[in-house]
């Protein structure tokens, strides 16, 4: 069989590239990132390493083509041409970009395959917003005539996304921002560039104007020069609660603002009246999406005492039928952990519960059938104490750990007894029973009966799952300014 390198060949035009001002530009230094597919662990894709001045080079740009440039002057119907002429361009290589994902860290190609186009949608979304969302407000004053409350672009902003899904999140991120008229510093993961760097070939395409989408990839240090810059309004981020939590203390500094995506250590709570082998298929359907590498995945599985063991007997004949292995396979139900060094953090984890005296019921270790490539099996920890470090920390990986609860009233507290509060669901068939959870649930999403995150509504966390909402009409408010300005009589725009 070919190999999956072969089969695979990156689309990337500019690899050894930076797109600032409009243009490709060369890099200041001769480094580079190295690209690994993690089911082969060959090396996919070589990229330019942006050093210091590169980053100064990009955020200079944006700053430019917003205090300067025709962006933020035009209309937000001029803008959304821009952003429906992207999301045609985008669809005409959507399968490009679903190889992509895959290619980089593993995703499934049958579900990047139906994800992809989803995430353009999202663009087309925005797009529409600029007839339907009220971005001018007419008020009566207490003082003078005319009172208008304007919503404008916050500036210039940081978009930094991580590897696990990082087409979907730099549309998330890059729509509203553009609706809006801000101007885009994007930042991709060096282990997952691929779709960003696509991105700035598409802004080429479509004639978006220089300066307003500039892209490049960094490590961490020339990132973070990013975030401290004084010429940057806003960072927008998606990735860890620990990095997320240094990101908002250096705007903090600066007052700039920030929306931050984070981690989640998401809790299913099972109710009495539901059937614990419906449990265990539905969550055998959603822990391996992205290998588990999902921040919102169910990963606490919160039951009645008297039921512990059913549920657990039921998913461990569900997680054992999973199938693992080379994610273009579409018999394939799991592929690989995105890099060696996310494997490794997987498997002390996994050490870890075990230490703590948590139940290995199924999985834990590599598939013995696969002798290359970044892969675990789907692991299942039972008599799982909510406070273990497996039931504490987020692991970003397919172990799941079910938690045994006296009540109802327990299994609440026990769901909302974590720093993290991002997504939950809570199995019952009564929707009212459901409601009532829900409310009592300190998370940013709730499902009946299943993982339900939806973009199309709102997304983001309470607590350390972060601030701020992507998706939606939310996903757009936070790259705007409100603005209120009275005046003594009606502007011409306005009947009198």
């Amino acid at each position: 069989m070919a190999t999956l390198a072969s089969r695979t060949a990156p689309a990337v035009a500019h690899p050894d590239r930076f797109f600032i001002d409009g243009e490709w530009v060369a890099p200041s230094a001769g480094a580079s990132f190295q690209v690994v597919t993690p089911s082969t662990e060959e090396v996919y894709l070589t990229v330019a390493e942006a050093q210091a001045q590169d980053m100064d080079r990009a955020i200079a740009a944006a700053r430019r083509a917003f205090d300067h440039g025709p962006w933020p002057r035009m209309s937000h119907a001029e803008r959304a041409a821009y952003l429906n002429a992207m999301g045609e361009a985008l669809t005409a290589r959507q399968a490009e970009i679903a190889d992509m994902w895959t290619s980089e860290m593993g995703a499934l190609r049958s579900l990047s395959g139906a994800m992809v186009p989803a995430s353009i949608g999202a663009m087309h979304y925005y797009a529409d917003l600029a007839e339907n969302f009220v971005f001018e407000e007419r008020h009566k004053p207490a003082v003078g005539h005319t009172g208008l409350l304007v919503r404008e672009p916050v500036g210039v902003v940081a978009a930094i996304v991580p590897w696990n899904a990082p087409f979907k999140l730099i549309i998330y991120k890059i729509a509203p921002a553009l609706l809006a008229g801000c101007t885009i510093v994007l930042k991709p993961s060096p282990e997952a560039p691929a779709t960003a760097l696509l991105m700035a070939e598409i802004a080429q395409a479509v004639g978006l104007p220089a300066g307003v989408l500039n892209v490049l990839v960094a490590d961490r240090g020339v990132s973070e020069r990013l975030v401290r810059s004084p010429d940057v309004d806003k960072v927008t981020f998606t990735g860890s609660s620990g990095a997320g939590r240094k990101i908002a203390s250096i705007c903090g500094e600066r007052v700039a603002r920030c929306t931050l995506e984070l981690g989640g250590k998401s809790a299913a709570v099972v109710l009495e009246d539901y059937d614990v082998a419906a449990v265990a298929r539905t969550l055998a359907q959603s822990t391996p999406v992205l290998t588990g590498q999902v921040c919102a995945s169910l990963t606490r599985v919160i039951v009645p005492r008297n039921r512990h063991d059913a549920l657990l007997d039921a998913m461990v004949a569900e997680f054992a039928r999973l199938k693992v292995g080379d994610p273009f396979d579409p018999a394939i139900q799991m592929g690989p952990l995105a890099t060696a060094r996310q494997r490794d953090i997987v498997e002390n984890y996994i050490g870890k519960g075990q230490a703590d005296g948590a139940v290995l019921a199924t999985g834990g270790k590599r598939p013995a059938s696969l002798n290359r490539g970044f892969f675990i099996e789907p692991t299942v920890f039972g008599q799982v104490d909510n406070q273990m470090t497996i039931a504490r920390e987020e692991i970003f990986g397919p172990v799941v750990s079910v938690i045994p609860a006296a009540s109802e009233a327990q299994a609440i507290d026990i769901a909302n007894d974590s720093p993290f509060g991002l997504n939950a669901a809570v199995f019952t068939n009564d929707p009212d029973r459901a409601y009532a959870a829900a409310r009592n649930l300190r998370t940013g999403t709730i499902g009946q009966n299943g993982m339900r995150t939806d973009f199309t509504i709102a997304f983001g966390g309470f607590k350390q799952s972060g601030i701020g909402r992507e998706g939606g009409v939310e996903g757009l408010l936070p790259f705007l300014e409100t603005k209120t300005i009275v005046l003594d009589g009606p502007p011409m725009h306005l009947d009198s």
